[in-house]
């Protein structure tokens, strides 16, 4: 089975974005009537998946991908608490019920609605509702100011949504949402940043002494974390933190690097049991290698020629995944799968 853990909703109905824009108006004329979301048929639903990332997905010989809203449209910094709470549970619900309209392709994972405050109970709230509803994990963003405003994610201010996570025994993907620093690319610098960001404050910090069985997923390949292993062991020694491979029993990298040589990297540097197969589509890199011909986020083509032993790469392409989401292998094991 292969098992894609990193996919994002981002061919949502209209009525979803308008629901959005009528949010975004209303921070601006506070006597505008709340907006509300218009009614979406699950056969918009259908069609929203069937003609992209379903058809893309079988078209690969993927069989299941987690699925949550779309990353650089949860916005965090934008607007305030009751903002945030209603546009998450409203782009959750989509992702919940297109888990039950695809239940074994589209397994669910949630946005949470944090703000730049660092306000968390309406964050544990969320996310313990979604997971009650059958969400395997939840995205985290470590910089909902989109400005790096916030303080890092081993400060003792996110202890009690860690605290949660670690309850809940879901995994946290790390990823952040729109920069708000036009000298930050959201694709192309920003969500690369905070991989390689939160990967250095780990380092320095001891969350994981703190949560011993929280789970974190950095996404895209780690960002420079596995170009840069060095660098960071020599860091390490001289600053006294841990070494990065003590950080490996509670942190996992995607494989969404979009070229061989890429994936080739972190296949070597990355030990298997800690690498999941995901391609993030439809997202930010579409289209293909004109080189090649091959597309750029079929990523299961590069992993399948960087691996070449057999247990390793069953373990990329899916016993990695049931581990390190345990509520993602109960689902399948219901399945019969």
């Amino acid at each position: 089975m292969i098992i894609d853990i990193h996919g994002h909703y981002t061919t949502a109905p209209g009525e979803l974005q308008a629901f959005r824009d009528a949010q975004l108006a209303g921070l601006t004329d506070p006597s505008a009537p709340a907006p509300t979301l218009a009614d979406i048929s699950d056969e918009q639903l259908r069609d929203s998946v069937e003609r992209n990332q379903l058809a893309v997905l079988r078209e690969r010989g993927g069989d299941v991908m987690l699925f949550s809203p779309k990353a650089s449209g949860m916005e965090h910094h934008v607007g305030d608490r009751a903002v945030a709470a209603a546009w998450a549970r409203a782009s959750n619900d989509l992702c919940h019920r297109l888990g039950e309209l695809f239940p074994e392709h589209f397994v669910p994972v949630a946005q949470l609605p944090q703000t730049p405050d660092g306000e968390l109970d309406g964050v544990i709230a969320e996310l313990r509702r979604t997971v009650g509803l059958g969400f395997v994990g939840a995205n985290v963003n470590p910089d909902p100011s989109g400005t790096w405003a916030g303080l890092p994610i081993t400060d003792a201010s996110w202890f009690p949504l860690w605290e949660v996570v670690e309850e809940l025994d879901v995994p946290a993907m790390i990823h952040v949402s729109t920069a708000c620093n036009s000298n930050f690319h959201t694709l192309g610098a920003h969500y690369l940043n905070a991989d390689t960001s939160v990967f250095a404050q780990l380092l320095q910090g001891d969350l994981f002494q703190r949560f011993p069985r929280l789970r974190l997923v950095i996404p895209h390949g780690g960002g420079a974390v596995p170009y840069h292993w060095g660098r960071y062991r020599g860091l390490a020694m001289r600053n006294g933190w841990q070494d990065p491979a003590e950080l490996l029993g509670n942190v996992f990298f995607d494989t969404c690097v979009y070229h061989q040589a890429g994936v080739d990297l972190l296949t070597r540097v990355i030990p298997p049991e800690n690498i999941l197969f995901a391609s993030e589509m439809l997202g930010a890199v579409r289209g293909a290698d004109p080189d090649t011909g091959i597309a750029w986020d079929d990523t299961l083509r590069y992993v399948d020629a960087a691996v070449r032993d057999a247990e390793a790469l069953a373990a990329i392409h899916e016993s990695n995944a049931r581990r390190v989401y345990p509520a993602l292998d109960r689902r399948l094991a219901a399945q019969g799968r």
